[in-house]
């Protein structure tokens, strides 16, 4: 299997750091409006569709970790839909990921970002101000990673801890106050809302997929990842299950009524006006650490698509001294700064859920396809054959039925103009247009 190759990138994540890498790219800012939409659809019965979604979830990173530790080149999601499908695949799933799906994600998230601070700092409401802290943000967040992995490594993991803190608080604080008799169960949910509201968890779930980006700088990755993802969703599971059962043990009926900041009216309740304060400012903490952890993940897929030549050659340079793939970062975070102060991402934002859920697929059925291939020593298989892959093939086809004809019609007029891209990369390669700048495959 392609996988331990030299890339002229260092391998120094270990398994602390992967899992924080993967809690803080799952845990954004969904979590604190996350208890009032699961307790509108389905009542007090919530703690099943955590458990039945937890599930569904890790059938599909169980694909991703026997895949990852197959294939560990840097590139995650590209390197495992390439090395099973080819490069017209691969380029597809890479540029579907990194812009169809994450960068319009960080854009529409970095203006989130701004929008809550402007409630501290309303000139970030001016436009001037607005494009100069973007600039700020996005250019910041390059400068740490193209100093190295070790870096924009610590970098997460500070912003981790400083997005989980204020969310342990309320947890601690208001365990106290809960009162059982909010967790009457007077109608169980019907199979139908299990599914609708299971298929909301799913996506609050999305975003740890992101952690495979750097597999080039996991050390032992055979190793580090199984035991790095599984740690990470199991964080992530008992912190949005108990984050539920304190705000509906606390605000009991009237959590439906807080849609919007259900964690920061629990924390009010419990601590008054410096609690809500708190959750405010961690929300606005979770934004800027999902920005954080893209940036430092999903950068790699630019430079990993131009290592083998299907983008221009330059992206993949590496720093002589850093040993970070700095052009392919600057390149991405320039890329998501000029969509957080453009706005035009809004139009295309409506494909984000069927980006995801495809690459799902696509790296599902890659798991499928290289069981076919020679065993790798150490590497992680799934137990129980192909039962639990073909299981996440179902489960993704359910949620991709359940998308809009929208969203499927966006998605086929990206994947159209990037396989245009790619047809004319292949033909400068071949030099019918010219070759001047395109790397060769190696």
């Amino acid at each position: 299997m392609q996988g331990e190759e030299e890339e002229g990138l260092k391998r120094t994540i270990g398994v602390r750091t992967l899992a924080a890498n993967a809690v803080n790219l799952t845990v954004g800012a969904g979590i604190f409006a996350l208890p009032a939409v699961v307790a509108s659809r389905i009542g007090n019965a919530a703690f099943l569709a955590y458990i039945i979604c937890t599930v569904l979830f890790m059938m599909v990173m169980l694909c991703f970790i026997e895949t990852g530790t197959k294939v560990t080149r840097t590139g995650g999601v590209y390197g495992y839909v390439e090395t099973a499908f080819g490069p017209f695949v691969g380029f597809l799933g890479s540029t579907l990921y990194w812009f169809g799906y994450s960068l319009i994600t960080d854009g529409a998230v970095a203006n989130l970002l701004a929008d809550s601070l402007a409630v501290f700092f309303p000139q970030l409401l001016d436009t001037p101000i607005r494009i100069a802290f973007m600039l700020l943000v996005f250019g910041g967040i390059a400068w740490v990673n193209v100093l190295g992995v070790k870096q924009g490594a610590r970098l997460t993991e500070f912003v981790t801890l400083a997005k989980l803190i204020p969310l342990v608080i309320l947890i601690v604080v208001g365990l106290f106050f809960i009162k059982p008799t909010n967790f009457k169960i007077e109608e169980w949910p019907s199979f139908s809302g299990l599914g609708e509201v299971s298929m909301i968890l799913f996506f609050a779930f999305g975003g740890m997929e992101c952690a495979f980006g750097i597999s080039g700088e996991i050390k032992d990755p055979k190793r580090t990842i199984p035991r790095g993802i599984m740690m990470a969703a199991f964080i992530v599971f008992i912190f949005y299950l108990i984050l539920h059962v304190v705000a509906q043990g606390v605000l009991g009926p009237d959590l439906v009524n807080h849609l919007d900041t259900p964690l920061a009216a629990a924390a009010n309740a419990v601590m008054g006006h410096a609690g809500s304060t708190l959750l405010i400012s961690g929300a606005a903490i979770s934004t800027f650490g999902l920005i954080i952890g893209d940036i430092f993940n999903s950068s790699r897929l630019p430079y990993a698509a131009a290592r083998d030549g299907l983008l221009p050659k330059f992206l993949a340079r590496v720093h002589p001294k850093y040993a970070t793939p700095y052009v392919s970062i600057i390149f991405y975070a320039s890329v998501g700064f000029v969509l957080s102060i453009s706005g035009g991402f809004q139009q295309l934002a409506t494909m984000a859920s069927v980006a995801l859920l495809l690459i799902y697929l696509g790296v599902v059925l890659a798991t499928v396809k290289l069981r076919n291939r020679p065993a790798d020593p150490g590497a992680f298989k799934i137990p129980g054959g192909l039962s639990v892959p073909l299981c996440a093939i179902a489960i993704t086809l359910w949620f991709l039925s359940h998308l809009t004809k929208q969203e499927f019609v966006i998605a086929a007029l990206f994947l159209g103009v990037v396989a245009g891209i790619y047809g004319v990369m292949k033909l400068l390669k071949k030099g019918v247009i010219g070759n001047k700048g395109i790397g060769n495959r190696e």
